[in-house]
Parts: structure tokens; sequence; C-alpha cells
């Protein structure tokens, strides 16, 4: 009876060292590898339960979810020979586990460390041929697309697949920022500087042809003024001349009252004359005078 309980108790020891050590999960977020006696012999494992030979086989697991690289801002020099302080990151995942692991142990922190020496000398480069204006206002997108492309040919050789590489922030040091800030307020100021002399100098030739066309006008109002006084002169002219040869008498005595009406519109008036001379005719009772 004792020897049918020890047997019973062996089994069951070796049914939970079996089921212990004898099988394994592979969940939805992880990569497996499974060693027999040191050496990797199966990584193609679905999520699942699997069994193994405890002792003999062995599995590592990886977390195979997207992974960050999140540094400190480093200091970068532009084409002009300026610092630059850039904050990036990078999003990763393992894509082969079994080269990830001989390259890297299957550490991420030792992935992340090689990923970090790569795209410092892709920031160094790619910033050493830009200046500031072009890294803070114009080629960042561009900055990052290359990056990211040449992270991920880099990053197949250690097993990972970079997902992305993005630059958060560009920085520049205090000293740095206020003479760029002073270097674009004078541009600024140059430019509204050539707005404005360009303004004055349209201004200039609108009053220049405002001038030159009020003067054109003003002469050819007088030029049809002179016109239109002259036909009037003319036709005045002939008039009178007409109303002369009709009855000189008659023109002479209305000519003679619109005389009298002009030198007469003031009661004080005083005109030393002799009454016989040709002005008076006409106030003789007995007629004008031959």
């Amino acid at each position: 009876m004792n020897r049918i309980s020890t047997l019973g108790a062996v089994i069951l020891v070796l049914l939970i060292v079996g089921v212990t050590f004898g099988t394994f999960t592979v969940h939805e977020t992880q990569r497996a590898l499974k060693f027999r006696l040191g050496e990797v012999v199966n990584v193609d494992f679905e999520p699942g339960l699997y069994f193994q030979i405890p002792f003999v086989n062995n599995v590592r697991k990886v977390d195979a979810r997207v992974q960050t690289l999140d540094e400190n801002p480093q200091r970068f020099l532009t084409s002009e020979q300026k610092n630059v302080i850039v904050d990036a990151f990078v999003k990763w995942r393992v894509d082969d586990v079994e080269q990830y692991y001989v390259t890297v142990q299957a550490n991420p922190t030792r992935a992340n460390l090689r990923l970090s020496e790569i795209v410092r000398d892709g920031l160094r480069n790619e910033f050493g041929k830009r200046t500031v204006q072009d890294v803070i206002s114009g080629d960042r997108a561009e900055i990052m697309n290359i990056l990211t492309d040449d992270a991920r040919e880099a990053g197949r050789s250690l097993g990972i697949e970079v997902v992305d590489v993005r630059i958060q922030r560009v920085d520049l040091p205090e000293g740095v920022s206020e003479s760029v800030f002073n270097r674009m307020v004078a541009a600024r100021e140059r430019v509204a500087r050539e707005f404005r002399a360009e303004g004055q100098e349209e201004a200039e030739r609108i009053r220049s042809a405002a001038d030159r066309r009020r003067s054109e006008i003003l002469a050819e109002a007088r030029r049809d003024a002179e016109e239109l006084r002259g036909s009037a002169d003319a036709d005045a002219t002939a008039i009178y001349a007409n109303a002369y040869e009709a009855d000189e008498e008659f023109y002479r005595f209305y000519r003679s009252l619109n005389a009298y009406e002009s030198a007469f519109q003031d009661e004080d008036d005083v005109m030393v004359l002799s009454p016989d001379s040709d002005f008076f005719r006409y106030f003789d009772q007995g007629g004008p005078q031959d």
C-alpha cells in the first residue's frame, strides 16, 4: 500500500513538473524563441499554448508591442555652426525575433542604445547640411522622413522595425535665440522699408500722373474757353456791325445811353465836360447835332 502511495505521489509530482515546465503560453503581445540546449530551434509561434521537453527546451519571450525611444534633448550644429537643441523620439517594434536576440540579446535597453546612436548620427548629418532658418521653419518634415528611412534600413540588422522618427521640438540656446530673433526683426524691417519705398514711389508716380492730367484738363478748358470767348466776341462784333448798318443813328443813341448809365451810377458822380461836347449831344432837346 505504501509503495502504491509513493508511486502515485511520484506520478503526481511528475505531472506537476510536466505541466509547469513542459508547457508555455504565447500571448498576442509577445514573440517567443524556443531553445534546445541553448540553441534556437523555433521562433514561429502564433498566440496559444505549446508543449516542450522540460530541462531540454527553454523559451524566451519578448514584447512585440511598439516601443518608444525618448531621449533627452541633444545639441547639434547647423551648417552655419549654430547650436540647436533637438528633442526627438523613435517608435519601433520587434520584427525578426531571432536576429533581435542575436544582436542585442532580445534586450530593449540595448536596442534603444543602438537606435539612439543611429538616430543621433542621422540628426547630426541632416542638421549639419541646413541653416537654423531651414531646420526651424521649412525642412523639419523632410528631415523626419529621411531619418525614418535611414533608421528603418539600419534597424533591419537589429531585427527591429522602425515605425517612425519624430522631431518634437527644435529650440535654440538662449543667446542664439536672441540673435536669430534680432536677425528676423531686422529682415522684417528691411522688407517693410522696401515696401514703404515702393509705396512712396508708386504714390509719387500717381501724383505726377494726376498733376499732369490736371494741367492737361486745365489747358484744354482754357483753350475751349478762349475759343468760345473768341467765337462769342466774333458773334457780338457781327451783331454790332449789323445793328450799326441797319440804323446808324439809333445805334449811336443806344451806345450813348449805355455810356450815360455807366458814367452816372451814383448821385455824387461829377463830370466836368463842355456842354457842347459830343458826349452830351443827345441831351439837346433839339435832337442830334450833325
